[in-house]
């Protein structure tokens, strides 16, 4: 029985010397080096190639290394009845959610536009807003929600949350989804953190923007397929919101020929929001091989038809 390592953009020297460490006994052949296909059972994925999991007849499982689910979903050649699981790590969750309060923060004080002030080398004071007086709506209210949601009512901000179904989360009203204009009309700062199913891809558009609070501004830290990028240029343009700052995108590494890096109103990051250690979720990963031997259900298994 052998594990399959897939990183096409993370070092898998790192999280082989991690995986040994805590067992040194594992078997685990390093793609594309794989001389025994017929022996993996179980992967542990980040970006594979797509169609690449078609060419291993007893793969069981597919562990992604992070959070998301959606670079391993999209591959429709898929193996029929492979199981997926997905990191649900503190260390994550807590770096995503100071990840987006640095962001609000610097969105109520002005920060990105005096940045672009002093590239113009430009004095020009600019009154601010307080966190009491800022709404952020966070769509998508899972565990990075949540704990994004409760770091930023603990520092003052006004909270909203958006999911399949209206509720309340420690203090914090959530729309369900037959509510989302009654959402957009509330949020000043909208956070995406949704995951990347049939009925999100391309949630945010021209038609969206348009239903947010005046001066909205917005921060996507889920994924690039969620954006119809034209769509938040023409936006910024018009002035129907002021600005974004997008961690993620349709294509990475942002190509250099596109618009998003020299427009003023526009901060990148290069999906750095929250990124996962080997350190911190060996023992996760390792939890779900020894489960898929014994045959005993896994944990944060994701239903394939969903995507989360």
């Amino acid at each position: 029985m052998s594990i399959l390592l897939v990183s096409t953009t993370r070092d898998p020297d790192k999280w082989v010397k991690t995986l040994k460490e805590k067992n040194e006994s594992l078997d685990i052949q390093i793609y594309p080096d794989v001389e025994r296909p017929d022996d993996v059972e179980f992967a542990i994925s980040w970006k594979h190639p797509e169609g690449l999991y078609k060419d291993f007849p007893n793969l069981k499982v597919i562990a992604s290394m992070g959070a998301g689910v959606n670079h391993i979903l999209k591959d429709d050649k898929l193996p029929e009845g492979v199981k997926v699981t997905r990191i649900v790590d503190n260390q994550l969750t807590e770096d995503m959610s100071q990840f987006v309060l640095l962001q609000c923060l610097a969105v109520s004080r002005n920060l990105f536009i005096h940045l672009q002030d002093q590239s113009d080398k430009r004095w020009k004071p600019k009154s601010y807003q307080t966190p009491e007086k800022t709404s952020v709506g966070i769509m998508g209210y899972g565990v990075l929600g949540q704990e994004a949601g409760k770091v930023l009512k603990a520092n003052g901000f006004e909270v909203f949350g958006y999911a399949n179904s209206s509720k309340m989360v420690n203090g914090v009203k959530v729309y369900g989804a037959d509510e989302l204009d009654a959402f957009l009309n509330k949020t000043q700062i909208l956070v995406c953190l949704l995951p990347v199913t049939s009925k999100t891809k391309g949630i945010l558009d021209l038609q969206l923007f348009e239903k947010l609070k005046e001066d909205a501004y917005l921060i996507n830290v889920a994924r690039g397929e969620h954006l119809i990028e034209a769509d938040l240029i023409s936006a910024i343009d018009r002035d129907i919101i002021k600005g974004a700052s997008l961690d993620v995108f349709q294509e990475e590494p942002l190509p250099e020929i596109h618009p998003f890096w020299n427009h003023p109103k526009i901060q990148i990051t290069p999906h750095i929001a929250s990124m996962t250690g080997p350190e911190s979720v060996a023992n996760q990963l390792l939890e779900n091989y020894n489960r898929m031997k014994k045959g005993e259900s896994l944990i944060n298994e994701v239903d394939v038809e969903k995507g989360y």
